[in-house]
Order: structure tokens, then sequence, then C-alpha cells
């Protein structure tokens, strides 16, 4: 028997509130945030000794002396022509536009003496490690466009082994295991982040089993990633940190790897993540400001990120916020976006637990649309990750968060809330004009600690 319930819950000044934000906070960090400029002095890789029958390492060289070349002379644009090639870490400089054109598929080889040792996060912890395939410190105005394909070269032979799970080629005794949060290198990395181990002495890489990521930019101002087709990362896919005045648009990615997450802006502000497309085998699009001890004592939160007009097929979740959310997040705005797979578990996700703290407030989505997703279309989680051993009594609050015309045909539960058994710190949240139908469970479910939940003209339909 089918049932159709309509929920009808009176806030309304609350929720007329949030169109005034769309107003006001939405169009002014829209009008913060500006594309970099580039030289149009051209560089192309080819004249200083790239070749699609060369060796990784060798274009490896010939790629970062262009760069080098390119920065040298004032910035421009490095040009990868229409091809094949294979090659290692790249590193980007102040000004340069690494420009990968149609045709052309750029190759990360898997050979971990092709990455050298460089600052990063791992999982939102200060690190030395792999450098990501594309990486940049400390920049200003740099690019990742063009209509070409960048290949991570993640496989089960290669790279998403170390996971350590059996189905994606993990076999006992292989030379490279992350481990988990109780045993091994991950645990390992957590115990330093706690004790405050310097920075300069985390030295992993080779043998550690911890993955890089595709592109990792940290600490730069001023990026844009464009039109680019991103595959098979080893790792979380694009991963900026720390950066300012950020453009993600048009962007393909396809990655079914372990961590495969999209886009994680971590601890980065004036955000544009527009246009682009998300397969991913965890979080499409996941914001984070640190995980526990190194996070806390950062404390940088994500904020001022507007999310519009993407495409979320396979999934964790499709807007995620944490759970490495130690920072907290402030002033985030999601519309105009399709979501759509068996694959793919949430819509709205927030997950932390009481080894991060910090505050995630101010979250706005409207105009979503959704055909099915696995459990639920909102999920607020203080509880992830329970048994994490790490520092605990850093209690986090999620509060303000805004669903407005939000269409779901099929998922487990509408909304669905685990707050803390011994601390009220969910609050404020509001679901506004939204249907949810073809729920198989419970449409609202909440366990631990929650107030103020407000429904405005919710309607669900479940069997």
């Amino acid at each position: 028997m089918r049932h159709l319930k309509t929920l009808l819950l009176c806030l309304l000044f609350p929720m007329a509130m949030t169109a005034s934000v769309w107003d006001t906070e939405y169009k002014q960090i829209e009008k913060n945030i500006k594309a970099p400029v580039f030289a149009d002095r051209i560089f192309k890789i080819t004249k200083y000794g790239a070749s699609v029958k060369a060796t990784a390492a060798k274009n490896q060289k010939a790629i970062n002396k262009a760069i080098i070349a390119c920065n040298k002379a004032g910035g421009g644009k490095v040009v990868i022509p229409a091809g094949k090639w294979n090659t290692g870490a790249i590193t980007l400089k102040s000004n340069v536009n690494l420009v990968v054109e149609k045709g052309a598929e750029v190759v990360f080889a898997f050979d971990r003496d092709l990455y050298p040792l460089v600052y990063t996060r791992w999982e939102g912890l200060d690190i030395m490690n792999y450098q990501p395939c594309i990486y940049a410190i400390d920049c200003e105005n740099i690019g990742l466009t063009g209509e070409g394909i960048i290949n991570g070269n993640g496989s089960n032979e290669r790279w998403w082994y170390m996971k350590g799970n059996k189905h994606h080629g993990y076999k006992e005794g292989v030379d490279e295991w992350q481990g988990t949060a109780k045993v091994g290198t991950r645990a390992e990395l957590l115990k330093m982040s706690d004790n405050q181990v310097p920075v300069a002495e985390r030295v992993f890489g080779k043998g550690k089993g911890l993955r890089p990521q595709l592109v990792n930019f940290v600490r730069c101002n001023n990026v844009i990633i464009e039109g680019v087709e991103l595959l098979n990362s080893p790792f979380w896919v694009m991963h900026p940190l720390f950066c300012k005045n950020l453009i993600v648009r048009n962007v393909k990615v396809f990655n079914e790897g372990p961590n495969g997450d999209g886009c994680d802006p971590e601890s980065c502000e004036n955000v544009l993540i527009e246009g682009c497309t998300f397969h991913t085998g965890d979080d499409c699009i996941a914001l984070k400001s640190g995980r526990n001890a190194d996070g806390l004592r950062a404390n940088v939160p994500c904020k001022n990120v507007i999310i519009r007009k993407c495409v979320m097929e396979d999934g964790h979740g499709g807007v995620v916020i944490g759970s490495e959310i130690s920072g907290g997040c402030d002033n985030i705005f999601a519309e105009d976006c399709k979501m759509d797979s068996p694959n793919l578990d949430r819509v709205l996700r927030i997950k932390t637990n009481t080894c991060r703290g910090g505050i995630i407030q101010n979250v706005y989505m409207r105009n979503i649309e959704v055909g099915q997703c696995k459990e639920a279309v909102m999920r607020i989680n203080l509880v992830y990750e329970p048994n994490e051993i790490a520092e605990r009594g850093h209690i986090p609050t999620v509060r303000n968060i805004f669903m407005e015309n939000v269409t779901c045909q099929k998922s487990k539960h509408g909304v669905l809330i685990n707050g803390l058994d011994d601390e009220d710190r969910v609050y404020n949240v509001h679901v506004k004009n939204c249907t949810f139908n073809g729920l198989s469970a419970d449409p609202i479910k909440a366990t631990g600690k929650s107030h103020d939940i407000y429904f405005e003209n919710l309607t669900t339909n479940w069997k």
C-alpha cells in the first residue's frame, strides 16, 4: 500500500530569510571569485624534449622544464598537444596555465621513483608524502585547462590495491598497504597528529601505501581547473588545500577507485564549482578543513563556496561536508544540480565526530533534481567513524542547514539525523517545498539529540 503524507510545520520567518541570503551573501561570493588571466606566451612541451615515444621520466623532465621556462618568462601557457604522453609528477608554477589540448592524454606512470616527497595533507593530516600527479605550492595565478584527458593510471594493479581491499586487488604481503585507523601506516599518521609530531618528521611515501592525489594545489591563490577530463586517480581527484579564489568549471571526473573523491576543497575560501560531472568511488564533492588535532590547530574553515549546475552519478554523497572538518565550514551554497544513480548514497551529507570538533553552519541547498539515491536525501551524522582511535572530547556543531525545492524519486529515507547522545549539537535545520518519493523506510528518522528541526510543505510518498 502506498502512502502520501504532507508535513506542514510553520516557521515561515526563518525560511523567508534564506531568500535574502541568496540575494546578498551568494551574490557577493560570486562577485569575489574571478578567473586568473594568463599571458599569451606559448610553451610547447615538444620544444623541451617531450615525445609520445619518450619514457615517463624523460617527459616528466621536459614538461617541468617547460613550466619553469614559462614561469621565468613572466607566465603564459604550457601546451600539451594531441597524443598520449607518459610522465611522472608535474609541478606547476605561478602565472602558468597547463593546457591539455583536445586529443591529448596525459598518463601518470606507476613508478614511485617519479613522485618525490612533498608537503601535502592525506585525509586531512599534515604529511610529507608522494607528490601528487599535478602539484603546486605557494603559487599565484595557475591553471589546468583544455579539452584533453588527465589519467592517473589507477587500477587494481596500480595504486588502488594499497587500500587493502581484496576486490581492489590487494594481496597479503604486497610492499605497500595504507593500514587502518587502528593498525599500520594510517594509524601511525593519526598518532603523529595527536602527539604533535613536526610535519618534517612525518615522512611517508615509498613503502607506506598512502596513495597520491591526482591534482593538489596547496596555499595557492587565483586558480582555475576547466574543461579537462580526469580519470582513474590513485586517490582523491582534485584536492585544493588552503587555496583562495578557486574555479572548477566544466570538468568531467570518472574515478571508481577507493577513496576516489571527485573534488575536495580543504580550508579553501571563495570557491566556485560549476558545470561539472562526477562519477566517483567515494564522495562527488566533499568540503573539508583538516582532521582532528591538525585541523584544530590550523583552524581554517572552508567557506564561501558555490556549487551549481553539476551532475552527480555514482558516489557516497553528492554534496558532502566532512568528515575531515575540524576547522569547520561556513556559507555553502548548492543549486541547480542533477543527481541520479543506484550507486549514489546521499544527496546532502554532513559527517563528523567528537575527534573533529568544528562548527558546520550556514549551508543552503535549493533546486536539486534527484532520480534516485540509496540511503537518504539529507544525512547529518555526528557519530561518523565511532571507533576511530584519536583524542576525543571535541564536540562538533551542525546548525543553520536549509534545503529547499529538492525532489527525489527513490531513496530509503528522506531525512536521517544521527546526533550525539549526550550533547545537543544539531539544530536549526529546515526542509521546505521538497518532495521525497519512493521511500522504503521512515521518511524522517533521528537518533541522538537534536532540536529545532523544521519541515514546511514537505511531501513524502512511501510504501
